[in-house]
């Protein structure tokens, strides 16, 4: 990644590429958890189909052809019930702790503003301690937790004003 990052919504073309990215954004927690994460099974070819796949990418990838490593990180939303759901937010580890986790929620905070929604919510593995203080430091509060499809989750929503 360069200095001029942007989100966008993403493309057939990217599905490389956002695989790419979740794959090894999610690499670190495998051996932590008995099973893989849950993001590494999702139908990425299908979200962006349905235009809820936003990617983070440098200038230099405007053209119609983008490469593989292209793609910084991701976010999945939509929204549900006058709120956003975030299903899935990942960034490439070579590009952590450069505030592009940052930015990728906040561009879903904006999106959710726009739409008029009351609130984000997303869950977390309870493993993935690293997420729940991310969270916690974006204004998310513990909304609960419990087994959904398998895996011990952490539900999180943040309330807009």
């Amino acid at each position: 990644m360069r200095e001029h990052i942007y989100l966008r919504t993403a493309r057939a073309a990217d599905l490389p590429g956002i695989v790419g990215c979740v794959q090894v954004a999610y690499a670190r927690y495998r051996s932590r958890m008995e099973r893989e994460p849950a993001p590494l099974h999702a139908d990425y070819a299908t979200l962006i189909a349905q235009g809820v796949v936003f990617v983070l990418v440098d200038d230099v990838d405007k053209a119609e052809d983008v490469d593989e490593g292209a793609i910084g990180g991701i976010v999945v939303m939509m929204s549900r019930e006058q709120a956003m759901f975030v299903e899935n937010v990942a960034v490439d580890p070579r590009l952590q702790g450069q505030g592009l986790g940052k930015k990728l929620m906040a561009f879903v905070e904006e999106q959710a503003r726009e739409a008029q929604l009351r609130e984000i919510y997303l869950y977390t593995n309870e493993l993935m301690t690293e997420n729940l203080h991310f969270y916690q430091r974006l204004g998310f509060e513990e909304a609960g937790r419990g087994m959904q499809d398998g895996y011990r989750r952490v539900f999180l929503r943040k309330v807009l004003a």
